[in-house]
């Protein structure tokens, strides 16, 4: 059993800056593959940045690409999300992922809002 606990989410300006955390319990985070994803008002979740057991790929949506940074330390078992240049698109509650096992959990999520 994996679970995963957001933070870092809050209400920034349009071009400002957030970093998001998600906290991994049990020993199985640098066997896991780790993701965000989010999920806007009346939409779909959508995903948003991937990274592989190692660290060494990572995976962006287009719409995040260049502005995104997704990284982990596997010693603290966190996941993090670099989020900078933010638009108000970028608004959403953003949930962390973890592929384990052939299971796939989620934290609870955490809210984003940019204002224009």
């Amino acid at each position: 059993q994996v679970q995963l606990v957001e933070s870092g989410g809050g209400l920034v300006q349009a071009g400002g800056s957030l970093r998001l955390s998600c906290a991994a319990s049990g020993r199985t985070f640098a066997s896991s593959a780790m993701g965000w994803f989010r999920q806007a008002p009346g939409k779909e979740r959508e995903f948003v940045a991937a990274i592989r057991r190692s660290g060494g790929n990572t995976y962006y949506a287009d719409s995040v690409k260049g502005r995104f940074t997704i990284s982990r330390d596997n010693a603290k078992s966190t996941v993090y999300l670099q989020m900078n240049s933010l638009k108000p698109e970028d608004t959403a509650v953003y949930y962390c992922n973890a592929i384990y096992g052939g299971s796939t959990y989620w934290g609870q999520g955490t809210q984003v809002t940019v204002s224009s």
